[in-house]
């Protein structure tokens, strides 16, 4: 079975790992995949050499990137002349930009090559732009195109969570309900078993102590992650804190590090926030947190939190997107924030709320155990990298018996 896999760009994040995972493991007796991928713009750093690592090899669309572009239409083109040349069965396209152009470019090849009528099409939702992201004007004009795709060009719409498929489907009303696949993420849980050592050499390299707790983001500085919120979270957290061993990191890169560098210093954190930039060796990295936050405006599924519950570390968050399924059930009200199965939710994007629930945790060590337990099961049990390759397998299955 041959499939054409085909994504915007192989970026710091989820979906690069994820459609490298998928391309590098459905090669072998019964599938033989190709991995088309487009270009990271300045700014962004990329992850390519994931993709050698794992013995894949894209072939790369120069003119294909984030954003709405005129080089779009060559980059259709490049596309359709790809189709046709692979003859895939499936074509699976991964994030917003390439799941207009690749559906578009594999409409045009069932419209104009009547023998590949036959050919499935397949998108994945790794998160959505229809909020958070742009004005009104702009927003439902993507609404617009996806529900003209979903229509049109698409056979089977995959979301990575049961809140994504809410917001996309019920919300906002793409696609019908038979198109729909919930199919979580996957990661290489295993990898996240960090040790005591690596632990110790991360912060000894960056100068945290032993007897501090270390909180982190992890994540692309971008507009949506909103880590201006986690900033003033800092601030705050430093001068209401009792035990004033709190410390703060920044784990990413993006286009807005000087501008959040800036902040920090304007909140009197400067020199305490540490920016470590992007990091390749990420299992030490979360070895050598003890909490990981997040503050987003909106999440498919966010893989930073996958990983520190690999990793065993607890977590708080905006309450956005998977996020909540992430979480789980509530279990505990308290005043700003919920306690929830498997880590800290916050409702609000108040700083003073989402202060409380990160000193609640950071000051309950049996809570931080419990919690980082419970994240670490659900973790194996749901988000393997095995589950993930055999769903996707078997979808592909059932997608090609019905030709």
């Amino acid at each position: 079975m041959k499939i054409l896999r085909i994504i915007a760009r192989l970026n710091v994040g989820g979906p690069a790992r994820h459609v490298v995972w998928l391309t590098e493991q459905l090669n072998n007796e019964e599938f033989e995949s190709v991995l088309i991928a487009g270009t990271v713009p300045k700014g962004e750093e990329n992850m390519n050499y994931v993709a050698e690592r794992h013995g894949v090899h894209p072939l790369f669309v120069e003119e294909m990137s984030r954003e709405l572009s005129p080089k779009d239409l060559i980059s259709l083109l490049k596309i359709f002349r790809e189709i046709r040349r692979q003859k895939p069965d499936i074509i699976h396209t991964h994030t917003a930009k390439a799941g207009t152009v690749g559906r578009t470019a594999a409409l045009l090849y069932k419209l104009l090559t009547p023998s590949a009528r036959r050919v499935r099409v397949v998108h994945t939702f790794h998160g959505h732009v229809f909020h958070s992201y742009y004005g009104k004007l702009k927003t439902s004009i993507f609404i617009a195109i996806e529900k003209f795709l979903a229509r049109l060009a698409t056979d089977k719409i995959i979301v990575i969570s049961p809140q994504q498929f809410r917001e996309i489907h019920e919300d906002v009303r793409i696609g019908k309900r038979g198109q729909f696949e919930i199919v979580p993420l996957g990661i290489d849980v295993a990898a996240f078993d960090g040790s005591d050592e690596q632990r110790a050499q991360f912060r000894d390299e960056i100068g945290v102590r032993a007897d501090e707790i270390l909180v982190g983001f992890v994540g692309r500085l971008t507009e949506i992650k909103d880590i201006s919120l986690y900033l003033q979270v800092a601030a705050l957290a430093h001068q209401k804190s009792q035990s004033k061993k709190l410390r703060f990191a920044v784990i990413g890169d993006g286009h807005l590090r000087d501008r959040l560098e800036g902040e920090a210093r304007a909140l009197g954190i400067g020199d305490s926030m540490l920016f470590l930039g992007n990091r390749i060796d990420i299992d030490s990295v979360y070895a050598g947190l003890d909490i990981v936050a997040l503050t987003s405006l909106n999440e498919g599924t966010p893989l930073s939190l996958i990983e520190a519950m690999a990793a065993r570390r607890p977590v708080i968050s905006t309450v956005v997107g998977g996020v909540r399924d992430l979480l789980g059930d509530v279990a505990e009200e308290r005043d700003g924030f919920r306690v929830c199965e498997r880590g800290i939710g916050v409702g609000s994007r108040s700083p003073d709320d989402y202060t409380k629930g990160l000193l609640y945790l950071a000051e309950n060590e049996r809570l931080r155990e419990s919690l980082a337990g419970k994240g670490r099961e659900f973790v194996e049990a749901e988000y393997s990298k095995e589950r993930l390759v055999h769903d996707i397998a078997q979808l592909y299955r059932n997608l090609t018996a019905t030709n």
